[in-house]
């Protein structure tokens, strides 16, 4: 099981970070609620939304940009 990331999407597919590669997938594989920024899970043909690795990622990018600036 591998966990990535939704970089972007580019017409029918989702760009998917995986370390420091990406892969594309087909939008028609992945779940319907899932957005750029949200973490996944890939076991083979499937995928599912990490809902608490997505808050966990979401957290850590708010704390890094507070960090960033503070006054």
């Amino acid at each position: 099981m591998q966990k990535g990331i939704i970089d972007r999407f580019e017409g029918n597919f989702a760009i998917i970070e995986i370390g420091d590669h990406t892969i594309d997938i087909p939008k028609s594989k992945l779940p319907i609620n899932v957005n750029v920024g949200d973490q996944v899970m890939i076991d083979g043909k499937t995928i599912t939304l990490d809902s608490e690795g997505t808050k966990k990622l979401r957290a850590e990018i708010d704390a890094l940009a507070d960090d960033l600036f503070e006054e």
